[in-house]
């Protein structure tokens, strides 16, 4: 079992691909469990991700890995408003909380970090809040681009703001489209 970021653990039947997209390359990892992973291309500069992802196989054919490249190519091309994915989740009891509750923003629909936390149980947990979001293993995703400072502005971003800045703009458009 190799640890990588919040993934608390991937099997040894672990594998990833890589696919290109609007906001950059995306590395995909998958199980026979589900999708463990989607990430940046700046992840891929962290040492310790590198050398695990390194040490997995790669491969196209994998089914959760075409099923998602798939998925994201239709959310890229607003087909797609719901992802349909298996997907493993591992983290903390809060992390966990905080990750489903951002399965519950709609499409096209941002809230604050303060907002989430109050959904969650606990309004002075905003902090708390934007670092599980920080930690976040399956970008685009579970959405946690759909949350924003309470000032309105975009705030932390494991892709960067201007990737989330073009995923929220994405759907806006996408969603005033007939």
């Amino acid at each position: 079992m190799k640890k990588l970021r919040s993934v608390k653990f991937l099997s040894e039947d672990a594998t990833y691909d890589e696919m290109s997209s609007p906001v950059g390359k995306l590395t995909i990892i998958t199980s026979l469990k589900g999708l463990h992973a989607v990430l940046w291309e700046n992840d891929r500069q962290n040492t310790k991700i590198e050398k695990i992802i390194n040490n997995l196989s790669q491969s196209k054919n994998e089914p959760i890995i075409v099923k998602t490249k798939l998925q994201l190519a239709e959310y890229f091309q607003g087909k797609r408003t719901i992802f349909d994915l298996p997907l493993v989740i591992e983290g903390t009891d809060f992390q966990i909380q905080v990750w489903n509750q951002l399965r519950n923003i709609p499409y096209s629909t941002t809230i604050t970090y303060a907002e989430q936390a109050a959904k969650i149980g606990d309004k002075n947990k905003a902090r708390a809040v934007g670092a599980a979001n920080g930690v976040n293993p399956i970008s685009i995703i579970i959405p946690c681009h759909r949350v924003i400072g309470s000032n309105g502005h975009l705030t932390g971003f494991g892709g960067g703001l201007e990737k989330k800045a073009f995923l929220l703009q994405l759907e806006k458009n996408q969603a005033r489209s007939p």
